[in-house]
């Protein structure tokens, strides 16, 4: 430390300068990250109210529920299939 200790008024000022510019870097990726999160966290939200609005639709029409899952399974295990045992 004592090679980088400040000489003159300008060293000194060189130094709190690059401390500053430092904790600013430090708090934009702080403030970057923490709105990343509630992007994802309100796009989950999003979703997950999604899949509430469709399992309440469900819940009035059963037979709708059952035809969907036959559906799905077909594709996935056709796409299964496919992927583990090419022809």
């Amino acid at each position: 430390m004592a090679e980088t200790d400040p000489k003159s008024v300008q060293d000194l000022t060189n130094v709190v300068q690059t401390l500053l510019q430092q904790m600013q870097d430090k708090f934009q990726t702080m403030s970057d990250q923490i709105i990343g999160r509630n992007i994802l966290t309100e796009h989950s939200l999003n979703n997950d109210n999604a899949v509430l609005k469709r399992l309440k639709e469900h819940q009035k029409n059963p037979k709708r529920v059952k035809v969907h899952r036959e559906v799905y399974l077909k594709r996935n295990m056709k796409s299964f299939t496919l992927k583990r045992f090419p022809q």
